[in-house]
């Protein structure tokens, strides 16, 4: 039985909420709104697995509206106003870093921002 109320209202969701500095793990979400689907970036430091991250997540806006599609490790540099998107997770998968990247542009405009398939 579908419930349209329970539909996520996609514009509500954060694309990114990652830690202002420093190196961490993250993942990458795929949300399913009521028309269509978003990717969403959640990175944390006080996450000892990606599994963490995406829990919280799913707590949040409901097991069956999000997906893990993969996840790596970020180096934020603040200060230096960049950030390098980089290796994978052992339990998702390595994310598409390239989308990683395009998301957090939008909320980084000025920043360096790189990627790497290499590291862990």
């Amino acid at each position: 039985m579908a419930d349209g109320g329970s539909e996520v209202e996609l514009d509500t969701i954060n694309d990114v909420e990652i830690d202002e500095n420093g190196v961490f793990k993250y993942v990458l979400i795929k949300v399913k709104g009521k028309t269509c689907t978003k990717h969403i970036v959640r990175g944390h430091a006080w996450a000892e697995y990606h599994a963490d991250i995406y829990e919280q997540v799913e707590e949040a806006i409901g097991q069956k509206k999000c997906q893990c599609v993969g996840g790596g490790r970020i180096n934020h540099e603040m200060f230096n106003q960049s950030i390098h998107v980089y290796g994978y997770s052992v339990g998702f998968g390595k994310a598409n870093h390239e989308i990683t990247v395009e998301i957090l542009k939008k909320k980084y405009p000025d920043y360096e921002i790189t990627w790497s398939n290499e590291g862990y």
